[in-house]
């Protein structure tokens, strides 16, 4: 069903039938809108030139397409098969109408696509109830595909708006980076992932120096800002989908990186390190005329079977305290 259709019916009255007669003989016309005439809630439209009924079937839309099987010009099977291949009277009901009571051609009618088939003229009392039959299985079909329509757009509202919470919980609200839940379940992923694999897993531990005093000395909002600026340099750092950098708590941050050899790990903490210092954000410690810096710990494993990633978090701790305790601005290693 086409938007147009399903936005057709959403202004239409659910019980009328519109009806669509193409026929060459007038007088036939004639006759089928008399029979009509007094039908509540039926309107009635007449095509007698076959060349232009799948254009007038587009443009008023009926309900029912009462089609003629034999004119000159322009064979009814045809025209059928031709309401069948456009999109928007593709599910129109169709009755044909013949001057035989024949199985044959019967059989070749619905199996160009017709719904009914009636020798004309046939009784108004008949017609009419066919008329309605048919009239209220389209404007069923139409309403079923509204709310099939409503409810697909309705689950894509849904779904959308799950991925924005999903993503706001998994979030850390100052920085934007992952937060230390998603960091946790991630790092487990990838731990299970690398065990599996036997693969590489590095991780970066990084921690703001001296940032306690930074915030006695500048404020809280300037440590704040300056913690997203820290935290936009991390996530630059990330050069695949995979990497995953997170605010740990505080003024510590985590980068996961799966599948990294310690070479590897060690040169994406060297140019964060490089690239937080060269933000040359103004600090007063160790010394006045200071910018701010970062310790990076990093630790690269293969997980054993039955290991726990906590282990590749200590090991990274370790390697930030020997960082810190050598001076602060460097990275450590374990």
């Amino acid at each position: 069903m086409t938007d147009l259709q399903i936005e057709e019916f959403s202004t239409t009255d659910e019980n009328k039938a519109m009806v669509l007669l193409v026929d060459d003989q007038a007088m036939i016309g004639e006759a089928v809108r008399r029979g009509l005439a007094h039908e509540t809630n039926i309107d009635f439209h007449f095509c007698a030139d076959p060349h232009q009924a799948v254009a007038q079937a587009v443009r008023i839309r009926p309900t029912v397409i009462l089609q003629d099987l034999v004119m000159p010009g322009l064979d009814g099977l045809t025209l059928v098969r031709e309401y069948r291949n456009n999109p928007a009277t593709q599910d129109i009901p169709i009755i044909v109408l013949s001057t035989k009571e024949d199985p044959l051609i019967k059989s070749a009618a619905f199996a160009a696509g017709a719904n009914d088939y009636l020798v004309k003229l046939p009784d108004n009392i008949e017609l009419v109830a066919r008329i309605r039959y048919h009239s209220r299985s389209y404007l069923t079909l139409l309403q079923r595909d509204e709310a099939y329509r409503a409810l697909r757009v309705s689950q894509q509202q849904l779904l959308d708006t799950n991925l924005v919470l999903q993503r706001l919980m998994n979030s850390d609200g100052l920085t934007g980076l992952s937060n230390r839940r998603h960091f946790d379940e991630y790092l487990e992923l990838e731990w299970r992932r690398a065990m599996r694999d036997q693969a590489q897993l590095s991780l970066l531990m990084i921690d703001v120096d001296y940032f306690k005093t930074y915030n006695d000395n500048f404020g809280h909002l300037d440590g704040d800002e300056a913690l997203r600026k820290v935290a936009t340099a991390i996530k630059d750092s990330c050069s695949r989908p995979s990497d995953l950098p997170a605010r740990y708590g505080g003024e510590e941050f985590a980068l996961v990186l799966p599948s990294t050899s310690p070479g590897g790990a060690r040169l994406i903490a060297e140019k964060l390190r490089q690239s937080v210092a060269g933000l040359k954000i103004p600090h007063i410690s160790p010394a006045q005329g200071s910018v701010l810096t970062v310790s990076i710990g990093l630790s690269t494993v293969i997980p054993a079977v039955a290991s726990n990633c906590r282990e590749l978090i200590s090991a990274a701790d370790k390697g930030l305290y020997q960082a810190k305790n050598n001076g602060r601005n460097q990275v450590g290693v374990e």
